[in-house]
């Protein structure tokens, strides 16, 4: 199985890094590209053992799945040139924000296997949550290619392409929430006289823990919480301060608009011609519609374990 890189930043290295100590890739059959303005990138990726090039369709020409690694404002351009070397044979994986599998294919020859990944940054460190959807023309072993290629960086589940965008807003997204909780602990545990350091470790520690348990036991967090509290205790004053902070509701406020965000971003909701362009991020502040989610058959989703 040769794999292939177009864009090699920090997500492209972590899937690699992840495939390679896996043992079941060899870092020779990974090839990574990126602009030459970018090779200090290339440098990274050529500490990890894997070839490198500053030609997408070298990418492509010699691999067997491809990661799209670039930045959605890219994705047009590199699908255009990258185009004419494509072959039905081949499998491309987006890892681009709000790029539908429709406007990937749209750009591809007819029949063309596509599928969409939300990974997130925690994969850097061997412990992300991805989601991916398949396009119409995948094969039917492609799930299972793509679920074992995701394993090797974390959790990996497969979704109806209409969830991504949420998957986003929760857990592509979340880890800068739970950064700001371990922030906020750790806050606290400095207000109260413990050193900062030993507070974020605490903090830390902390969500690591709770996290195990609820994986592991496969406990509602919300009966988990309440194991936690004795009556009278300084567990449920701490919850009640929680409580009157809107903790939760702030929560779900913010996985709904990073959502909406993520909707947003794509193609399908901004028009290429009224795209504002600041570099590679969109500036879509002249452009607004309201973004219902849709109703989704729990039944069509496919989780499954990670295998370590």
């Amino acid at each position: 199985m040769r794999i292939g890189f177009i864009g090699a930043g920090k997500m492209a290295q972590a899937l690699a890094k992840g495939l390679i100590t896996s043992g079941r890739y060899e870092a020779a059959n990974i090839i990574a590209s990126s602009p030459k303005t970018d090779s200090k990138i290339l440098s990274e990726c050529k500490s990890l053992g894997v070839n490198t090039t500053y030609d997408n369709t070298e990418v492509v020409e010699t691999s067997d799945v491809i990661f799209v690694a670039v930045k959605p404002g890219n994705v047009t351009k590199v699908a255009a040139e990258i185009a004419p070397s494509f072959e039905r044979d081949k499998l491309l994986v987006s890892i681009a924000l709000g790029i539908t599998i429709r406007n990937i294919e749209n750009l591809l020859p007819t029949k063309s296997r596509v599928v969409r990944v939300m990974p997130n940054t925690p994969c850097l460190v061997g412990a992300g949550a991805s989601a991916f959807s398949m396009g119409s023309a995948c094969y039917d072993g492609d799930s299972t290619l793509v679920q074992d290629l995701l394993s090797t960086v974390g959790y990996a589940v497969e979704v109806p392409e209409i969830l991504i965008d949420p998957v986003t807003g929760l857990s592509g997204s979340g880890p800068s929430y739970m950064f700001s909780v371990i922030e906020g602990l750790a806050d606290g545990g400095v207000k109260m006289g413990l050193p900062r350091d030993l507070s974020i470790r605490l903090a830390a520690h902390t969500l690591l823990g709770a996290s195990k348990m609820v994986l592991e036991t496969g406990i509602h967090p919300a009966i988990l919480k309440d194991a936690v509290q004795s009556p009278a205790g300084s567990s449920v004053y701490g919850i009640h301060e929680l409580e009157r902070g809107n903790l939760k509701a702030t929560l779900i406020s913010a996985v709904e608009a990073a959502t909406n965000r993520s909707k947003a971003t794509g193609s399908d909701n901004l028009p290429r011609q009224s795209m504002l362009m600041r570099g590679n991020v969109y500036d879509s502040s002249t452009y607004t519609k309201s973004c219902e989610t849709p109703k989704v058959n729990n039944n069509d989703v496919k989780a499954s374990t990670v295998t370590k």
